[in-house]
């Protein structure tokens, strides 16, 4: 595999005598804690980050997502009905957080979906595994072919609600806020549909037959502006946690929490989390959506060099009240690329280093296609470059 090769691009000078303002440190009682900035990549807050830990009902983000992906490429209709086999509910109905779902309900995918998000509920994320997959057994085999793509390079799922499972379920803060980037990123619209509810309603007292109406237990939606996502979790063994996402100005954080002592103790640090993150920091623009960055050099390609551009906008991130200099900036690539290479892939990274040393890094995408060349075009490629002029 060749190294990879660093190439200058839009270099940009710093002061050498560049006063650089440190954002206040950040302690926590959490046992794990992640804290990072979308729109540039810059982690701005990392304790024990790739530590083994187990997700608790933060795992139902996998859950979802699985069922993102299937939605997304027309496999899974929001319309389908997905029945509740009497055995779920015999196992689920009462076991943790419900939906209150009933046996042999018929209810739909988006209900689910709902029910999962929202409401946490143990019941519908089985429910909807099954109605996928087959067997929960089946769509935890999903789950984990899914993180792998997404990168999530220390999780495993044996299970679609986060329930413990000796060990079995486990993943790191870094590997949930890759999860959480992808659910925004990968499908803006469902996202906005599911996340950030504040209440749903389903099912019926006992009785009285009145509707169900549970609050979403996220601690920062309604409280931090631009909130709206993701989970939270709780078990005896992982403690409360929570992963949270929100976006104030067109700057998005991620923040993971893990192994707090108590629900009071979660609301407290998730908003003082959030909070810092934005107050602490402040974020600068380099590239809008889809702007050329640069160009990187192809091998074999019916084109010498392809176009790199920002698949979304792009920002560095600063302390706040940091002064002087400018961020240096170079586009990184394994390279020459190889043809053919799809509009869209990622096959750069823009590197950008502030004036305190800290390096954040940003993907960028090929702007169009470039096609294999044929064997006359490897044949003028060859001559060319035999002649010096390639």
């Amino acid at each position: 595999m060749n190294r990879p090769r660093l190439f200058a691009a839009l270099l940009l000078a710093t002061a050498a005598s560049a006063a650089v303002a440190a954002a206040p440190p950040f302690e926590t009682p959490a046992r794990v804690a992640y804290l990072v900035d979308l729109s540039s990549g810059a982690e701005l807050l990392a304790k024990d980050a790739d530590k083994p830990m187990p997700p608790a009902s933060m795992a139902k983000m996998m859950t979802s997502e699985v069922a993102f992906e299937l939605i997304k490429s027309g496999q899974l209709p929001l319309s389908k009905m997905c029945t509740v086999r009497p055995e779920t509910w015999k196992q689920w109905h009462s076991a943790g957080s419900t939906m209150f779902l009933s046996i042999n309900e018929q209810v739909s995918v988006e209900n689910l979906l709902h029910g999962i998000v929202t409401l946490s509920g143990n019941d519908a994320s089985v429910v909807l595994a099954e109605c996928i997959a087959g067997t929960e057994q089946a769509f935890a085999a999903q789950m984990n072919a899914l993180a792998k793509r997404l990168g999530m390079k220390n999780s495993r799922f044996c299970n679609a609600t986060g329930w413990p499972d000796e060990g079995c379920t486990t993943t790191t803060a870094r590997d949930l806020a890759t999860l959480a980037r992808a659910s925004i990123e990968r499908h803006p619209k469902l996202y906005k549909q599911f996340y950030g509810q504040p209440r749903f309603t389903w099912g019926k007292t006992l009785g009285a037959g009145a509707d169900i109406t549970q609050a979403n237990r996220n601690p920062i939606l309604g409280v931090v502006p631009g909130a709206d996502g993701l989970k939270t979790g709780h078990t005896e063994e992982a403690g409360y946690g929570f992963t949270g996402s929100a976006e104030q100005n067109g700057r998005r954080l991620v923040m993971v929490l893990a192994g707090l002592d108590s629900f009071t103790g979660r609301i407290a640090e998730s908003n003082r989390l959030m909070n810092w993150g934005f107050a602490a920091w402040q974020s600068r623009p380099l590239f809008a959506a889809n702007a050329p960055v640069g160009s990187a050099e192809v091998q074999l390609g019916d084109e010498s060099q392809v176009q790199l551009v920002a698949p979304r906008a792009i920002a560095v991130t600063y302390p706040a009240g940091a002064v002087g200099g400018e961020p240096k900036m170079r586009i990184a690539y394994n390279g020459p690329l190889k043809a053919p290479i799809a509009k869209g892939a990622e096959v750069a990274q823009l590197i950008v280093t502030t004036p305190d040393g800290t390096v954040q890094r940003m993907p960028l995408v090929a702007a169009e296609a470039v096609e294999e060349a044929g064997f006359f075009g490897r044949f003028w490629l060859g001559l060319k470059q035999l002649v010096g002029l390639a």
